[in-house]
């Protein structure tokens, strides 16, 4: 059986800490999704379409990574994807305590999902896409910390010059 795995977050922005997961995602599983969570009770900075875009545009070179997008449980899109793994990253302790309880809900709705979790390379645990917002709006150097296409986009979101 081929093992579909889904990497769902928000990804507003996408980050290199984001990216670095997913390329070292892909070598583990044949089949990943990147999967842009529509959450309503969040404002986003971009919408579902344009992180999907983004996505996409950073993960062109990786084949064996599809990008998407769905709202509602993500139990319920594993399903209809015939997921059978969740991947999730983990930067620091304070992240665990969270993914520990969404990992055994989604167990308790989905027996047969199973969460997979990885460390963030030491080199990305520090960065979070909120943090890069707030650096961002006070026009700080957010470069190294998104992909090109990302930094490119929230320059023009915050009325600055592409350079």
């Amino acid at each position: 059986m081929d093992t579909l795995a889904i990497y769902p977050g928000s990804f507003d922005p996408v980050t290199c800490g984001h990216m670095d997961l997913v390329h070292r995602a892909a070598r583990i599983f044949p089949h990943l999704v990147v999967a842009v969570a529509v959450n309503v009770r969040k404002h986003p900075m971009f919408t579902p379409e344009e992180r999907v875009d983004m996505l996409r545009e950073a993960l062109k070179s990786v084949p064996q990574v599809e990008v998407d997008s769905f709202s509602g449980l993500l139990v319920d899109y594993a399903r209809q994807r015939k997921a059978n793994v969740v991947v999730r990253g983990l930067r620091a302790l304070s992240d665990f305590e969270n993914e520990f309880q969404m990992a055994h809900m989604n167990r308790r709705l989905a027996p047969k999902l199973e969460t997979f979790f990885m460390m963030t390379g030491q080199e990305h645990f520090y960065v979070s896409s909120q943090t890069v917002k707030e650096v961002a709006h006070f026009d700080g150097d957010i470069s190294g910390l998104v992909p090109e296409i990302v930094l490119q986009r929230m320059r023009v979101k915050n009325g600055k010059s592409i350079t």
